[in-house]
């Protein structure tokens, strides 16, 4: 992922004053020029609260005069990436008082840079409000901005704020999905798999239950059901019945598994975990298998903490046999800490554990 300052750099800044001090008809931005040279140490959310709040400084404080200034460097083609970012930031700003027109600024502004984040003030003070508005987003011409409509409401959008309502209670906004999951763009479906998976976390029977729905109301060339595997991406590594029951992977499916044998049963990190495994459908007809495996990492209080790990999907006719070896990385990463002793490694087949063997690790 590229850094802060790849992202939201000093020229970017520099360049936004430029801009927005000719759409001000004014020879300086002189806020955002100081921004541009105090920009080092600050990380990616504190950098563009920082331009932001330069742009605040900058821009006329009556919301008319704010969205003349906004609208004329609209129309400049060179406004756009990055350097739009921290405006959008700027309208969920000022255009909060305001609402419906700061919400029809941002409709103009996310396909120059995705407005995703800035409508999400909005959805937090008065989500009614705000959502009469983003269903309409749903018919609109642009897929920037029905993309808006589903990413903008999801509910643990990342990078963003939580929309806490929506977090307890995400069916205000099911009317968004609804109108969208079945879009021409995959732009705008793949941001409506996202949403539906963000629901799976906290309310994973309605995200079953909304899929079932989608997939019940008419077939299509496919598409429905790719929507619906990767919103329930979640849950189906989980092993909720429910959903993998849904998209046919009966987790009481007839199979012999072999493993996961290990051929490094003793590790350090920075070395790989190596082991075999073996599928068998024992069944007499297709067996469609979500094979995945389940690495239980020893804490330093001795207790574990499972993560699944994706292996295959696949369908075995009667009698075959899928067979592996995976080699599982326990190079050092900045997300976890490795703690030394006796971890443990088992199968999943159709979210059932059907086999395990522990291995030991050696930490600094």
């Amino acid at each position: 992922m590229p850094t802060a300052d790849e992202l939201l750099s000093a020229e970017t800044v520099s360049e936004l004053a430029r801009r927005l001090a000719l759409a001000a008809g004014r020879p300086t931005s002189p806020a955002l020029r100081e921004r541009a040279g105090a920009l080092d140490g600050l990380g990616y959310g504190a950098r563009v609260a920082a331009v932001r709040d330069a742009v605040l400084a900058d821009l006329p404080a009556d919301w008319a005069a704010f969205e003349a200034v906004v609208r004329t460097a609209l129309a400049d083609p060179g406004f756009e990436g990055w350097m739009t970012f921290p405006v959008n930031e700027a309208v969920a700003v000022r255009g909060l008082e305001v609402f419906e027109p700061g919400l029809a600024l941002l409709h103009d502004l996310t396909s120059r840079l995705t407005a995703e984040s800035a409508v999400r003030p909005f959805l937090r003070a008065d989500p009614v409000r705000a959502l009469a508005v983003v269903r309409d987003w749903t018919r609109d011409p642009d897929p920037h901005v029905r993309r808006l409509a589903s990413e903008g409401t999801r509910p643990r959008l990342p990078w963003a704020p939580q929309l806490p309502a929506f977090v307890a209670d995400p069916r205000p906004a099911l009317p968004v999905l609804d109108a969208l999951y079945r879009d021409e763009s995959a732009y705008v479906r793949r941001s409506v798999s996202n949403h539906l998976n963000d629901i799976s976390r906290d309310h994973p029977d309605l995200a079953v239950e909304t899929a079932a729905r989608w997939l019940a109301e008419g077939a299509d060339t496919g598409t429905t059901d790719r929507v619906v595997r990767h919103g329930l991406r979640t849950l189906i590594k989980a092993g909720r019945p429910g959903a993998l029951t849904l998209l046919g992977h009966s987790p009481d499916v007839p199979v012999a598994v072999r493993g996961p044998a290990l051929a490094t049963p003793r590790i350090a990190v920075g070395e790989y975990l190596v082991f075999d495994y073996a599928v068998t459908n024992t069944g007499a007809v297709p067996a469609e298998l979500v094979v995945d495996y389940v690495v239980h990492h020893t804490k330093a209080n001795g207790g574990r903490t499972p993560k699944v790990f994706k292996l295959t999907t696949r369908t075995l006719a009667p009698g075959e046999t899928l067979t592996g070896t995976r080699r599982h990385s326990f190079k050092p990463i900045t997300t976890r800490r490795y703690h030394s002793g006796e971890h443990l490694v088992q199968l999943q087949v159709n979210g059932r554990i059907r086999g395990e063997a522990a291995f030991s690790l050696d930490a600094p």
